[in-house]
């Protein structure tokens, strides 16, 4: 089972990811202004998702058959950045886990159809990642 404090985290970086793309900022820079700074887990991720921007985007795109990333709303387009950062970089977390955190996250604080449309995108590039 998941422990409560990585959930705060991805929960924490999506929050951080959304601020900077609401701002027009880089990620990085909306953690420079943080008066305390995030546990390490959520600034891993924000900085996987920032440096790999590029290439976790490209996937999304690739994947998400009839929808631009630009269509998509900005929490859905987060969490599924976040989560193909985690299924790049930490092969200690089970791919379940993962998916199961960013279809809660997309269900708690987007559309109804966000859950069905993350699980739906990450599903496909789990599979391609993880082998």
């Amino acid at each position: 089972m998941e422990t409560a404090p990585r959930h705060q985290a991805r929960e924490r970086a999506l929050t951080l990811l959304y601020e900077a793309e609401l701002k027009d900022a880089t990620p990085s820079a909306v953690l420079g202004e943080l008066p305390v700074a995030p546990d390490g887990y959520t600034t891993a991720l924000v900085e996987t998702v920032e440096s790999r921007r590029p290439e976790i985007d490209g996937m999304i795109d690739e994947t998400a058959i009839g929808w631009d990333l630009d269509r998509m709303a900005v929490v859905d387009r987060n969490v599924l950045r976040l989560a193909v950062a985690e299924l790049l970089t930490r092969p200690d977390v089970p791919t379940a886990v993962i998916l199961n955190e960013a279809v809660e996250l997309a269900s708690a604080y987007s559309t109804d159809d966000s859950g069905r449309f993350v699980n739906g995108v990450l599903a496909t590039l789990a599979a391609r990642i993880r082998h």
